[in-house]
C-alpha cells in the first residue's frame, strides 16, 4: 500500500511512494507525530535523478527489515532538495561540519524540534568495507534515544548554538556588514567612503588572488582545474573571461585567462561529459579527463555552459564554441521544453538496459532477463551496434570517438562493472587528424559524421529514456533564460536559425513564468510548477536568477515590462531575504516556522550563490534607473561577504565579477530609435562584441525619465555612451560607437 508521499507532487518523493517506510513529507504533519510519539526524525534528502540517492532506496528503503526499524522508531521524512533547498542547506551545513564532506543523499536524525544530532549521506544497508551500515546506525541511534536522550538532545542544541554562532560571526567579520567597504552618503564616482578601507585595493588583490589559485590549479593536458572528479564549475569560466577583459585581450594576462577558459570547454566538448548524440553536458566527469561522466544532465549546467560557450567565442572567434552552445541549445529546445512553457529540471543518470546486457544484475537481487535500471545505459554504446547502425560509415565515427569491440572502458575506470563491454563516445584527436589518418577530406568527414550521429540519435531514441524530472524550477528557468537571450543576439554563424528559436524561447519562458509562478498581487515568486503551481514560495535564488535573466531578455528586446518586472523582483527579494544587520541576503525568509537557522549562501558552486546575482543585478539597475539606494545596497553587500572573497576568492568567482563593476561609475550605452531597425540593432551589436558583464544597454524612452531628450540623429538609430551620469555626443555609426566604447 502505498504511504504519503504518493499524494506529493515531487517526482522524487514519488518514487518512494511505494517503499515500505511510512514517510511522511517534511511539513507539520510530521513534526507533530515527531513531537506526540516522541521520536527522533530520520530525514532523507535527495532529488529525483540522483543516482546514490536510487541506489540507497534500492538497498535500503525498499527492505522490509531496515524498513521496521524506521517504522518503529523513528519518524521518516523525505525531502526533495530542489523543491525545499533552505531545508537542505540547513542540514548539508551540519552533515558538512560533522563529517568533513557532502553529498546526496543526504541522512540526518533530528529530534521533534527539527534540531541535528546525527548526519552523513550515503550508508550502505549493512556494516561494509569498515562502513557502518544503516540498520546498525538505526539501531544504536534508537537505543541511544531510549536511554541516553537527554544527551543527544543536548548535542542537537549544542549543535544549532555553533551552526547559529558562526553564521552571525561571518556576518561580523572584518570586511563585513557596515565595517566593509561600502557605499557613501553621496553615490558620486565610486561611491566608496574615504573612512573605509578601499575596496578598489581589496578587489584588486582578491582578482590577482583568483587568477593565481586557476593558473596554479589549471590541468595543461585536460583542462579544468584540478583532479578527479572534475566538475564544469562555470563561474570560474565566466570569472577568467571576465579577467581578460579587464586585463585587455592581447594582454598576457587576458591571453592566459582565455587559453585557460578555452581549453577547458574544448576538453569538456570532446569528452565522455558531453553527449556527442544529443547535445548538452552531463553533472560531472569522475575523472581528470572528463571521460566518464556522471551521466544526469541538469537544466542549470546546459544554461550556464551554453553562456560560457559564447563568451569563448567571443573572446576567441572560433566559431567550434558557438557550436557547443548550439548543440546545448538544440537538446535544451528539443528534450526539456515543457508543452505550455519553460524548462524541465533534469534527465536521471540512470536508464533501463536488459539484465542479459547487465553485468551483475543477479547479485544484485534481480532475476534474470528482468530489466534494470544501471548508470548511463541510455548513452553508451556496444560496438556491434554502432556499425550495425552505420555501416561503412562506422569506421570514422569508432576512430575518432575510440570506439572499441571489447569496449572502451577500463575496469580501473569502472569499479562496479556497469560499462563493461560498452563504449562512451569521446574525441580521441581533432576530426582534420581522424580525416588525415583515415585518408579523408576533412570536409566530407566532417559531413559524413554528423549524418553518421544523426542516426545514432534515431537510434538510441528507441531505447527506453532517462527518467526525466519535469519540475519547471524558477531558479534554473531564470539561468536559461539569460542564456536564451545570449543565445538569441550571438553574431556566430553556425547559431543560424538557432538565434530565433533562442528569443522565441526566451519570451515563452518569462511569460510562463509570469503567468504561473508570480503572484501579481502579492509580488512574490513561487519556488515551481508541476501540474500547476506548487505550494512553496520562492527562495532568494528564485529571485536573483529570474532578475537577471530578465535583465538579458530586456537588453535582447527593449521592452520595458521585462525591465520594470525585473525591479519588481528584485524588490522583494531585498524585502524578503535582505539582512539588514550584517548586509547581503539569506536563503529563505524570514519567519518560517520550519526552519531553525537562516543561513546565506558564501560560494559560487554548481549554481552561483543569490548573493553574488543580487549584488550584480542591483548594481545593474542602479545604471539603468540612476538608483543611488539600489548601488548602495549592492555595495554593502559586497562587503558584507569582503572578508570570504578576500580569504578565498576562487570560492566567489560570480561575487568578484561583482566587485568589478562595483568599482566602475555607472556606464550605459543609450540606443535611441526603432529596437526593430536595422541601424538600430547594428550599434546594439557593437555593444555585445566583447564577453562577461558590459555597459548598461538601454532604450531611450518613457520607462527611463533620464533618456528623454537623448533621440535619433537625423532620423537614424543613434547611441549615447554615458559614464558617471554624464553622456558623450550620439553617434549614428557602429565604427564611431565602437570607438567610443574601446
Amino acid at each position: 500500500m502505498p504511504n504519503a508521499l504518493a499524494r506529493e507532487n515531487s517526482p522524487y518523493l514519488r518514487q518512494h511512494a511505494d517503499n515500505p517506510v511510512a514517510w511522511l513529507p517534511w511539513g507539520e504533519t510530521a513534526f507533530a507525530k515527531a513531537r506526540a510519539e516522541q521520536k527522533p526524525i530520520f530525514l532523507s534528502i535527495g532529488y529525483s535523478t540522483c543516482h546514490w540517492c536510487h541506489v540507497m532506496a534500492h538497498e535500503s528503503f525498499e527492505h522490509a527489515d531496515i524498513a521496521a526499524l524506521l517504522n518503529a522508531h523513528f519518524v521518516p521524512v523525505k525531502v526533495d532538495r530542489e523543491e525545499r533547498p533552505d531545508v537542505d542547506k540547513v542540514y548539508m551545513t551540519y552533515v558538512q561540519a560533522l563529517t568533513g564532506h557532502g553529498g546526496w543523499p543526504l541522512s540526518a536524525w533530528l529530534t521533534p524540534e527539527l534540531k541535528p544530532f546525527h548526519g552523513g549521506t550515503y550508508f550502505p544497508p549493512e556494516d561494509r568495507s569498515g562502513r557502518p551500515g544503516l540498520a546498525s546506525v538505526l539501531r544504536a541511534i534508537a537505543k541511544g534515544w531510549e536511554s541516553e536522550r537527554e544527551k543527544l538532545v543536548a548535542e542537537a542544541e549544542r549543535v544549532i548554538g555553533v551552526l547559529r554562532g558562526q553564521a552571525r560571526a561571518e556576518g561580523q567579520r572584518p570586511g563585513a556588514g557596515k565595517g566593509a567597504a561600502r557605499p557613501a552618503d553621496s553615490a558620486s564616482g565610486s561611491g566608496l567612503s574615504d573612512a573605509d578601507a578601499s575596496l578598489a585595493e581589496a578587489g584588486g588583490a582578491a582578482f590577482g588572488r583568483g587568477f593565481q589559485h586557476y593558473y596554479e590549479a589549471f590541468d595543461p593536458q585536460h583542462g579544468g582545474f584540478g583532479g578527479a572528479p572534475k566538475f564544469p564549475c562555470a563561474s570560474n569560466l565566466n570569472f577568467l573571461f571576465r579577467v581578460a577583459v579587464l586585463q585587455g585581450a592581447d594582454s598576457e594576462l587576458g591571453r592566459e585567462a582565455v587559453r585557460m577558459a578555452a581549453v577547458t570547454l574544448q576538453k569538456m566538448a570532446g569528452g565522455g561529459i558531453h553527449d556527442h548524440v544529443g547535445g548538452g553536458f552531463h553533472r560531472y566527469a569522475v575523472d581528470a579527463e572528463w571521460f566518464v561522466p556522471h551521466f544526469e544532465k541538469m537544466l542549470y549546467d546546459q544554461a550556464q555552459i551554453a553562456v560560457n560557450a559564447l563568451d569563448a567565442h567571443l573572446a576567441t572567434g572560433d566559431e567550434r564554441f558557438a557550436w557547443i552552445a548550439r548543440g546545448i541549445f538544440d537538446y535544451v529546445l528539443r528534450d526539456l521544453t515543457a508543452p505550455g512553457g519553460g524548462f524541465f529540471s533534469a534527465e536521471d543518470a540512470d536508464s533501463v538496459r536488459a539484465a542479459a546486457a547487465t553485468p551483475g544484475a543477479e547479485s544484485e537481487g534481480h532475476a534474470a532477463g528482468k530489466e534494470v535500471k544501471t548508470e548511463g545505459a541510455y548513452y553508451v554504446w556496444p560496438h556491434a551496434e554502432i556499425t550495425s547502425a552505420l555501416g561503412t560509415d562506422a569506421g570514422l565515427c569508432c576512430a575518432h570517438f575510440g570506439v572499441k569491440p571489447e569496449g572502451n572502458v577500463s575496469a580501473q575506470r569502472d569499479p562496479h562493472g556497469e560499462f563493461t563491454g560498452t563504449n562512451i563516445l569521446a574525441q580521441t584527436r581533432p576530426l582534420s587528424e581522424t580525416a588525415r589518418k583515415l585518408g579523408l577530406d576533412p570536409a566530407m568527414a566532417a559531413a559524413s559524421l554528423g549524418a553518421g550521429l544523426e542516426k545514432l540519435r534515431a537510434v538510441r531514441a528507441a531505447r527506453p529514456r532517462p527518467h526525466l524530472d519535469d519540475k519547471i524550477i524558477t531558479a534554473w528557468n531564470g539561468l536559461m533564460l539569460s542564456a536564451l537571450a545570449r543565445g538569441a543576439t550571438s553574431p556566430a554563424e553556425c547559431l543560424g536559425e538557432t538565434r530565433g528559436r533562442c528569443l522565441a524561447a526566451a519570451v515563452r519562458t518569462a511569460e510562463f513564468i509570469e503567468r504561473e509562478l508570480w503572484d501579481d498581487a502579492r509580488d512574490v515568486l513561487f519556488r515551481c510548477w508541476r501540474e500547476g503551481r506548487g505550494a512553496t514560495e520562492g527562495f532568494a535564488e528564485d529571485y536573483a536568477l529570474l532578475a537577471a535573466g530578465l535583465l538579458d531578455l530586456y537588453e535582447v528586446t527593449f521592452d520595458a515590462r521585462w525591465l520594470s518586472w525585473a525591479a519588481r523582483v528584485q524588490a522583494t527579494m531585498d524585502a524578503l531575504f535582505w539582512d539588514e544587520a550584517a548586509g547581503g541576503w539569506f536563503n529563505s525568509a524570514a519567519g518560517a516556522t520550519d526552519i531553525v537557522l537562516r543561513l546565506k549562501e558564501d560560494s559560487d558552486g554548481a549554481e552561483p550563490s543569490p548573493s553574488s546575482i543580487a549584488a550584480a543585478n542591483l548594481l545593474r539597475l542602479a545604471a539603468i534607473f540612476h538608483d543611488d539606494t539600489a548601488r548602495a545596497r549592492a555595495l554593502r553587500a559586497i562587503g558584507a561577504f569582503q572578508a570570504r572573497w578576500l580569504e578565498m576568492p576562487h570560492a566567489l568567482p560570480e561575487m568578484l565579477c561583482a566587485v568589478e563593476r562595483g568599482l566602475e561609475p555607472p556606464r550605459q550605452a543609450v540606443l535611441a530609435g526603432d529596437p526593430g531597425a536595422a541601424d538600430f540593432q547594428a550599434l546594439a551589436a557593437v555593444v555585445r562584441e566583447r564577453p562577461g558583464p558590459r555597459r548598461a544597454l538601454v532604450h531611450a524612452g518613457p520607462a527611463l525619465p533620464w533618456t528623454a531628450a537623448m533621440t535619433p540623429r537625423d532620423g537614424r538609430a543613434s547611441a549615447y555612451v554615458c559614464e558617471d551620469f554624464s553622456c558623450q555626443a550620439p553617434v549614428t555609426e557602429p565604427a564611431e560607437l565602437r570607438r567610443l566604447l574601446a
